[in-house]
């Protein structure tokens, strides 16, 4: 496989479902889905079972018991499993763009990680989107989007970027070319060089956390937000505590002085 998409879920299989069709509908399709499964019931299991059969896009799907937010380590596991030496992550409820997979490939580049975005929807849209409305695109067409109740926005800019006014937009956007768990990706020696995700850290910058060690090792960033599209479906977030948010913005700070590169437990806290 020339890459690997790695993306994690937890018991929310209507939106997996999405994510999924959008992957098997890619102008690339030389790459393998792992589906970095954080605990999710058996009903996940047997979504991805029928999945595999109805799409041609081999699905891996790495499973660990629930232990409450472990993201960090599923996302490692996924990493161990991955068969290419190039990987792309994004996340279980955003569905990508046709064209998602051959963006990332296009501008991968040795010395490199990539850095995009998402374009958030509103909770009714989310649920409107159907199966064939992700196989002919129209989650994608802003036309569609505002017919269905999607507010005038600059930020709908996104949908109408192409060629070189999505390069034009990269360039000038003040948005840092940070690691985005939602959508980014990079070469596997580098990922495993730093020893893959914190498994320290819970909700809240773990993924900001990765490319900051990414760039303590050496690397740059190559902005592509206005260039590799997925839309963001919405969800609650109950994991979400002040208490987790310091622990990590302290090892995140710890990161950033110490100019610390290898994680202390990682990747290799699962081999």
């Amino acid at each position: 496989m020339t890459a690997s998409v790695i993306f994690s879920t937890y018991n929310s299989e209507d939106w997996l479902e999405k994510t999924i069709i959008g992957f098997s509908v890619q102008t690339f399709k030389d790459f393998e889905i792992i589906v970095a499964d954080d605990g999710s019931r058996e009903a996940t299991k047997v979504l991805i079972d029928r999945l595999r059969s109805e799409i041609s896009i081999p699905i891996i799907h790495v499973w660990q018991e629930d232990n409450g937010f472990q993201k960090s380590q599923i996302l490692n596991k996924a990493i161990i499993a991955s068969t290419s030496d190039y990987l792309i992550f994004t996340d279980g409820d955003c569905i990508p763009r046709e064209d998602f997979v051959e963006v990332h490939l296009k501008n991968r580049e040795q010395g490199y990680f990539l850095s995009g975005g998402y374009f958030k929807l509103p909770m009714d849209i989310s649920i409107l989107i159907s199966k064939d409305d992700i196989i002919n695109q129209r989650c994608f067409d802003l036309q569609w989007l505002k017919a269905n109740g999607l507010p005038s926005s600059f930020k709908n800019i996104k949908f109408l970027a192409t060629g070189l006014g999505s390069k034009i937009l990269n360039f000038v956007t003040p948005t840092n070319a940070s690691w985005n768990g939602h959508n980014s990706s990079g070469w596997k020696t580098d990922l495993v060089a730093v020893n893959g995700f914190n498994q320290e850290m819970q909700y809240g910058g773990q993924d900001r956390e990765l490319g900051e060690r990414l760039f303590n090792k050496g690397l740059k960033s190559k902005q592509i937000r206005y260039s590799a599209i997925c839309v963001h479906l919405d969800h609650k977030r109950s994991y979400v505590n002040k208490e987790t948010w310091k622990k990590n913005y302290d090892i995140r700070a710890n990161t950033r002085a110490n100019k610390v590169v290898k994680t202390p437990i990682g990747i290799d806290s699962n081999l």
